[in-house]
């Protein structure tokens, strides 16, 4: 009761003109800023830190906030229409979402990211209401072990995101790990995979290297055909909303999603990006419809979708409530606190309560205005593709080149655009899949990083994988994961086998 009273005094507080005017603001450049690729929710907030120096700590936070969870919806949008991610959560997006598109779906797929992005969202910050402090409860049983199975399991699983080889799938992994490697030991800070070029300590940006293998070898295809272009992408333009069939294969995704996305999310350190693999792949392992998975499948948009803005919501929770960053960007946000004089922690909702919930209730109209804001413009963002080909594909390119050096502003940034466009091309070419290796590279630092605190805490022993019960469990889920399709297969060319000797 006393957390209704609180959140109708947030809401009344969200509700003024100011309030509300920066809600909506932020809501409106996090759309903008996950556009455009190599901006991102991250470089947007760091980038206004400064000018929320001069306002009221609560106008400064909603305005951040709206940026976050705006930026994960305006990050389909590219990567629907023209396979260029605007951020990390929503590359996975890029593979059934531009398919989509390719086949005069893109209205459906863009309509089918805004509403799972809408109701996984609301869900979310109703769960940021009630279930706070249970949920940190039950994600601080994750330590070092539990949190690297976690992420072998995301890699493991990888291998299943297409629909071609399994051997092939995992090249693609080992790239990605290669690649995601590169760079300074966090540890020792020595270099690691640099070839003596001090450019390379900082590693691979990711935004880069998803740029690289989804947008340049598409956009290069298309050139190369020419005219021939509009009979390979002959459906752009040609486009219908969702239809009933796409409302009812969506709603499962939607709601598997939101909870997908909420959990992970609140596992400190992790974020929506992991979220909304982790949904695309569970979509294809559950569908009936496998084979249209990497043609244009609207659950695998759905899903992830859900996921990605779930998992914002869901990363608010260890912020919130324990003053742990869930992702980078709500790291961000910890230090706009920090910069207000706030500690977020438990005794936030007994010091500052009127700021907190005015900022959760700030979430629930701004989650509105998104979907307001971003629903009926679905048809003129999707009227970009009846744009000429030729046009179209070479404005991609400029627009991807110009992201590229916005995040460093340096040529080396460009050079290794050029270079991973390359090896991204000739992955197509050989049929080896793209997503797993963006996925892998996402969880080289996460997996490292547990692997060797594990083995620190444990003092260099093994045994915390199947000493400690949830470690023991993953692995037990892990295994039965792989063995256990071997095994249903076996079992029915079996009984088929049994079946066709009975006839004869």
């Amino acid at each position: 009761m006393d957390t209704l009273i609180d959140l109708g005094g947030g809401f009344a507080s969200a509700l003024e003109p100011v309030s509300l005017a920066f809600a909506l603001l932020g809501v409106l450049l996090g759309t903008v800023v996950g556009v455009l690729p190599g901006i991102g929710p991250i470089s947007a907030i760091a980038i206004l830190i400064p000018v929320s120096f001069g306002m009221e700590p609560v106008h400064g936070l909603i305005l951040l906030c709206g940026i976050y969870y705006g930026s994960m919806y305006g990050g389909s949008i590219t990567a629907t229409l023209i396979k260029t991610p605007g951020e990390v959560a929503s590359a996975v997006t890029a593979i059934e979402g531009y398919e989509m598109a390719r086949r005069g779906r893109g209205k459906a797929a863009l309509a089918t990211a805004a509403i799972g992005s809408f109701l996984a969202g609301t869900l979310a910050i109703i769960g940021l209401t009630f279930l706070s402090p249970v949920l940190v409860k039950l994600a601080n049983v994750f330590g070092a072990t539990e949190y690297f199975l976690l992420m072998a399991t995301a890699l493991l699983l990888a291998s299943t995101m297409s629909a071609g080889s399994r051997a092939k799938a995992l090249i693609s992994i080992f790239i990605g790990l290669a690649v995601g490697l590169v760079g300074l030991d966090f540890q020792t800070g020595l270099p690691r995979q640099t070839f003596g070029m001090s450019l390379l300590s900082d590693g691979i940006d990711f935004t880069i290297f998803a740029m690289a293998l989804f947008a340049i070898p598409e956009a290069i295809r298309n050139l190369a055909l020419g005219r021939g272009a509009k009979d390979e992408i002959q459906n752009f333009g040609e486009d219908k909303w969702m239809t009933k069939q796409d409302w009812q294969r969506s709603a499962g995704p939607w709601a598997r999603g939101s909870v997908v996305g909420f959990i992970i999310g609140i596992l400190p350190g992790v974020g929506p990006s992991l979220a909304s693999f982790m949904s695309y792949i569970m979509e294809k392992r559950i569908s009936k419809r496998k084979d249209e998975f990497g043609h244009g499948a609207i659950e695998g948009v759905a899903g992830p979708e859900a996921a990605n803005n779930a998992g914002v919501g869901g990363a608010m929770i260890p912020l919130f409530s324990l003053g742990i960053p869930g992702s980078a960007t709500t790291a961000l946000l910890l230090f706009v606190f920090t910069m207000y004089g706030l500690q977020p922690g438990p005794l936030i909702f007994r010091d500052e309560t009127g700021l907190i919930w005015t900022i959760i209730a700030s979430m629930y109209i701004g989650n509105i205005a998104l979907i307001i804001l971003n629903l009926p413009l679905v048809g003129v963002f999707v009227k970009l593709l009846k744009m000429p080909k030729e046009i179209l594909f070479s404005s991609i390119l400029v627009l991807v080149v110009i992201g590229a050096y916005a995040i460093e502003f340096s040529l080396f940034g460009l050079m290794m655009l050029g270079i991973f466009g390359v090896i991204g091309y000739l992955m197509e070419k050989g049929g080896i899949p793209l997503a797993p290796a963006i996925l892998a590279l996402v969880l080289v630092p996460l997996l490292e990083d547990n692997f060797r605190r594990m083995l620190q805490i444990s003092g260099g022993s093994f045994a915390p994988l199947v000493t400690r019960p949830v470690s023991l469990s993953i692995i037990i889920l892990m295994v039965l994961g792989i063995v256990g399709p071997i095994i249903f297969r076996w079992w029915v060319s079996r009984r088929k086998l049994l079946a066709d000797v009975t006839v004869s």
